[in-house]
């Protein structure tokens, strides 16, 4: 009998592999594209092609972000972040250089001689003043490995935060009050940078950060696995203190001083809710919000 116009014929049992299932999700550095991948495909071109551990210098310092400045420097050795090199500039030096140099000792991090040519070309002609700390590039988690195997999820995702200092401080609340990550989206947001591995005070040693390439399908995504999606904004109509999901899995998100939440973003939010404040100031910014916001529901949870 033929076939009405536009339908197709069944498969007769042919092509079954269409239809099974696509088994367990793979690892971050085996999926196709993910920025873990990348990073083993283009480690094992170094390992054949006789690079390995001694891989030139210029390879090195193209993924490392380079912080410059004597206070900087400092302050970030103080902090003790990953770093793979302390860069000085040879001649006189002052008391800064030297607890530079004494703190890269002690952490074991290489210290090299260079011109001053070859700081500024690092540093993008940013002012120096002799010293550069190279930091290496942060390895991101993909937002499902942030999924903890028991327990209730608590994940805060963050929407158009483009200070790093305030990434760095919402991954020191997060990892205060238990939760299991942080998602920042890819583009137009702040990374985890020399800035923010400062602000975290170590803490980014301890909880992972995961980029979302779409932050708005990311929290569908985390819905349809189960978890209740709840927005920080100044107009929500439900206080904080009078959240029921605050002992569900859930993932917490928070939007930028001034803009809030991003209107797709919001839509993915299934609840919002509001910080009650008494006083003049009508918004925080997004490193208090993360700390008041993470303490209620640690308190609530802990109950």
């Amino acid at each position: 009998m033929p076939t009405a116009k536009g339908s197709s014929k069944g498969t007769g049992g042919h092509g079954r592999d269409r239809l099974a299932g696509k088994g367990p999700t793979p690892r971050a550095k085996d999926r196709p594209g993910h920025p873990a991948q990348r990073r083993a495909a283009a480690s094992a071109r170094r390992t054949t092609s006789g690079g390995g551990p001694g891989r030139s210098r210029g390879d090195e310092r193209a993924a490392d972000e380079v912080v410059v400045g004597r206070n900087p420097v400092v302050e970030a050795l103080r902090a003790a972040i990953p770093a793979n090199r302390l860069l000085i500039v040879a001649g006189p030096g002052d008391a800064r250089i030297a607890e530079a140099r004494r703190l890269a000792e002690m952490q074991g991090i290489p210290i090299a001689d260079v011109p001053p040519g070859e700081l500024e070309r690092l540093s993008g002609g940013a002012p120096h003043q002799g010293i550069g700390l190279a930091v290496p590039a942060y390895e991101y988690a993909h937002p499902d490995d942030l999924m903890p195997r028991s327990g209730a999820a608590l994940i805060v995702a963050l929407d158009g935060v483009t200070d790093p200092r305030n990434l760095g401080s919402v991954v020191r609340s997060a990892a205060a009050f238990g939760a299991h990550g942080v998602v920042v989206p890819e583009r137009r947001a702040a990374g985890v940078s020399a800035s923010a591995w400062k602000a975290s005070a170590g803490a980014l040693a301890r909880l992972r950060v995961a980029r979302a390439t779409n932050l708005a399908r990311t929290l569908v995504a985390y819905d349809k696995a189960g978890l209740t999606i709840v927005g920080l904004a100044a107009d929500a109509p439900i206080i904080l203190t009078e959240l029921q999901a605050a002992t569900d899995p859930m993932v917490l998100v928070i939007g930028s001083e001034g803009r809030g939440l991003s209107r797709l973003v919001s839509e993915a939010c299934q609840v919002r809710v509001r910080i009650p404040m008494s006083g003049p100031v009508e918004s925080l910014n997004a490193g208090v919000a993360a700390g008041v916001a993470l303490a209620e529901i640690a308190r609530r949870r802990a109950r």
